[in-house]
């Protein structure tokens, strides 16, 4: 449904599930709320779920830059997390997923980050693998640099796509992800840089829910020095790994992902 305000944004939600607990969703970048359904089905009877499209995603409104990023996305995420609940954030919504927990620990009752591209963390963990990252991220940030943003798509797509070549879309999907990428440009700051302060003065440490981690063994190195660095970090955290799955694993492994999550909700 398209509700009048979500954080004070225009925003689409997608409900799944009949479970008596309460879900939180949020999907990663350049995707919609509709991703998270064969994940839904296998935790339907656990729980009921709320999955919020993003501002500039799905069905929800244009993004139109009022405010940080980060900052209006958690919102969102918190508004539809009224009652608390378990949250399972997947990429960029993994990191939104963090922040809630970190500063709205009463609402969160567990915590699922499934590869989230918190590129700072990897620094704590593994200072090669993050200076690679950045050397070979150069050619994707320039091309948004100079709002190239069907190249900027072309490469995102390549490393953290669903293994589809660019060529191999459709002319609206290159459109849409084309369209997408001033969005990625304004995650850049929190991704890379920490800008909204995820990773300093303890704050992960704060974290006193259950945490699962969840990462595909095929995904790009700097995804398991991210890891590293938050299962160290936050003190019930544990780190699975989905063999055969790359960055897209909750959607290309939905039963493996949602075995890992039930025993978070069960308790």
């Amino acid at each position: 449904m398209l509700d009048n305000v979500r954080g004070g944004f225009p925003v689409y939600t997608r409900s799944f599930g009949h479970g008596l607990q309460s879900g939180l969703l949020l999907h990663c970048a350049l995707a919609h709320s509709k991703v998270w359904a064969p994940l839904a089905t296998h935790l339907s009877d656990e729980l009921t779920m709320i999955a919020p499209d993003m501002p500039g995603h799905g069905r929800s409104a244009a993004w139109d830059q009022r405010s940080d990023l980060h900052d209006q996305v958690t919102a969102i995420a918190l508004d539809c997390l009224r009652d608390g609940g378990h949250v399972i954030g997947h990429s960029f919504g993994a990191t939104v997923a963090l922040r809630l927990a970190i500063e709205a620990p009463e609402r969160v009752h567990s915590l699922t980050l499934i590869e989230p591209v918190l590129f700072a963390a990897a620094r704590e963990s593994d200072e090669t693998v993050f200076q690679n990252y950045l050397d070979t991220s150069r050619g994707f940030g320039a091309a948004l640099d100079q709002e190239d943003w069907a190249k900027a798509a072309a490469d995102f797509i390549r490393v953290w796509g669903d293994g589809r070549p660019w060529g191999d879309l459709s002319e609206k999907e290159q459109t849409l992800f084309s369209a997408q990428m001033p969005f990625i440009r304004e995650t850049e700051p929190c991704l890379v840089d920490d800008a909204n302060d995820l990773l300093s003065g303890g704050r992960p440490e704060s974290i006193q829910c259950p945490t699962q981690l969840i990462r595909g063994a095929e995904s790009e190195p700097v995804i398991a020095a991210i890891h590293a660095t938050l299962a160290r970090r936050i003190p019930q955290a544990s780190d699975a790994v989905v063999a055969g799955a790359g960055h897209m694993v909750p959607i290309t492994h939905p039963e493996q992902v949602a075995a890992l999550v039930k025993p978070l909700i069960i308790g």
